[in-house]
């Protein structure tokens, strides 16, 4: 079977909905649709965060990181945290849980050291987006943030099936990120029932398209995958480095100057955000 008929039969199993999560990745969808609700009280949705440990010490992570935490009080519980938060940054977090988790049952070396550099590309640019948001295209950052999680959502789904389809990692991935990456991902993000804004600035990340001036969602998304330290390592393997050619232009957008001051000024909530994304 070649990549492409391998891509089409990894599509046809994600548009049936049969998608295979680890135990954690499927609480943390629980808790999704539970936050989904406009009838899920503080204290329902506490506790269902709390049946997750890693979710639970991500949630308090965060409320405690500078971009949410702009009163210097540091908080020890679940239900503060959440309240601080907000619904729609804790149900980011359990997103950003299952698309980690996706590829957590992996055990093979090489697609968990993949997996481990994904997420940390991941995490960078999830960061980023949030500080972009606020600060250049002036776009919800919280919207931004969640955008930076799902954004390799097929990547990491990709990986998890390497185990089915070992022939996914042979060569260079190429095809995946011309076709693959892109067909997969709809898939997925149809099945999670993703917010069809996301989708569309996710569809923007696909094409490579930067609007000038960078205003809208898939513009934060690509400005911050340019600005992230940690490129992704399957665009590296596929030999199409993220944001080539991207970077004069992005001087030219919003200009070197202001672009430093914009990083140098954010630096602790990138830092802060990133540690707290890390599962």
């Amino acid at each position: 079977m070649d990549k492409y008929d391998v891509f089409k039969s990894i599509t046809a199993d994600v548009s049936k909905g049969e998608l295979a999560f680890p135990t954690s990745a499927r609480v943390a969808m629980k808790v999704m649709q539970a936050l989904d609700d406009p009838e899920c009280q503080i204290e329902t949705a506490a506790k269902l965060v709390q049946a997750e440990p890693l979710l639970s010490a991500r949630v308090v992570a965060m409320a405690n990181a500078a971009a949410f935490n702009r009163s210097g009080r540091q908080i020890t519980d679940v239900r503060t945290s959440v309240m601080r938060l907000g619904f729609r940054a804790v149900r980011s977090l359990a997103m950003a849980l299952v698309t980690r988790q996706m590829a957590g049952n992996n055990t093979a070396q090489p697609q968990q050291q993949l997996s481990a550099q994904l997420w940390e590309h991941t995490a960078h640019v999830t960061s980023l987006a949030h500080v972009i948001a606020r600060r250049v295209t002036h776009v919800d950052p919280e919207t931004a943030m969640f955008v930076g999680i799902i954004h390799e959502v097929s990547g990491f789904y990709m990986l998890s099936r390497s185990k089915d389809f070992p022939e996914l990692l042979e060569g260079d991935f190429q095809e995946w990120i011309d076709i693959g990456e892109a067909e997969v991902g709809r898939a997925l993000l149809k099945v999670l029932a993703v917010p069809e804004l996301v989708v569309e600035a996710v569809e923007s990340y696909w094409s490579g398209y930067l609007a000038i001036p960078p205003v809208t969602l898939g513009d934060t998304l690509l400005l911050a995958e340019e600005l992230a330290p940690i490129a992704s390592p399957l665009h590296k393997l596929g030999g199409n480095e993220q944001g080539e050619g991207m970077t004069a232009r992005i001087d030219m957008l919003i200009g070197q100057e202001t672009l430093s001051s914009i990083l140098k000024e954010s630096a602790e909530e990138v830092a802060s955000l990133t540690g707290a994304l890390k599962f």
